[in-house]
């Protein structure tokens, strides 16, 4: 009973491995202990003295209470974006993970270097239902400091990208479209419930256009370069074939030039 016991033990812990060994990449999950401590911190002191960041822009926006929905789909989301990602394509799971938490480590300097906030909530709402009870929820549950850039935008924006530069993907049309969709629906939802100015947006926008030159267009400007290099190889395999069956003609005419000579001097000597 033991002995079986003993292997059974064996089984279970050469699977528990097997699993680590393939899904090691993981250990990025790790960041959630950096990020989290952080931000709890920056929340819990950040809540008067602040920078006001909005616009008369945003005075015009009107408040619907009905983007609740996108709102709150932003995080199964994200968390669908990475389930997919770490499943099935683990290069394209470490270039949004790199891409999203970059971001997001700038986000927590900038509201710990410059403390900012907005003060465009409604205080008394127009209208009285589900929604806005929704949004009462929202509001009492998240602060409206540490807004710049708006994290809600840039890491809608991280998936969307990458969801463009996977290969797999692309092949899915009705995907890339639903999850581009959803996404314009999710970043106009911080605008629409109050929760973002349009800055906080466009701050967002920058920083994942900067940061997508960083991550994913190095890698881009590689492939063509290698492409070249893997034509000039092959052009030169090829280069080098034909000559060598060249010489390989030429040698095989010379050998049947040289037997034919040599049939010809015995037949002559034969004569003679």
């Amino acid at each position: 009973m033991k002995r079986g016991s003993r292997v059974m033990g064996k089984k279970e812990s050469g699977k528990f491995g097997s699993w680590l060994k393939k899904y090691k990449h993981a250990w990025v999950f790790l960041y959630i202990f950096i990020y989290m401590p952080w931000f709890l911190l920056l929340e819990k002191h950040v809540t008067t003295n602040y920078h006001v960041i909005q616009t008369q822009f945003d005075m015009w926006i009107p408040f619907v209470e009905y983007f609740i929905i996108p709102y709150l789909m932003w995080f199964a989301f994200i968390a669908a974006a990475f389930v997919y990602f770490f499943f099935t394509d683990v290069p394209g799971f470490y270039k949004m993970a790199k891409f999203m938490f970059t971001g997001m480590t700038i986000f927590l300097i900038i509201s710990t270097i410059f403390p900012n906030g907005q003060d465009l909530r409604p205080v008394v709402f127009e209208r009285d239902n589900v929604f806005v009870d929704m949004v009462r929820m929202l509001y009492r549950a998240d602060t409206c400091t540490n807004v710049f850039p708006s994290l809600h935008v840039f890491n809608t924006l991280s998936v969307c990208i990458a969801v463009h530069e996977s290969e797999k993907l692309k092949k899915h049309k009705a995907v890339c479209n639903a999850a581009y969709i959803l996404a314009a629906l999710i970043i106009l939802a911080t605008m629409f419930l109050k929760q973002h100015s349009v800055l906080d947006v466009f701050g967002a926008v920058i920083m994942a256009y900067v940061l997508y030159k960083v991550v994913y267009e190095p890698e881009k400007k590689m492939i063509p370069q290698l492409s070249k290099q893997k034509f000039s190889k092959q052009k030169r395999i090829a280069a080098h074939n034909k000559k060598s069956s060249g010489k390989d003609k030429q040698d095989k005419d010379r050998l049947i030039l040289t037997g034919t000579f040599s049939t010809g001097a015995k037949m002559g000597n034969e004569r003679e």
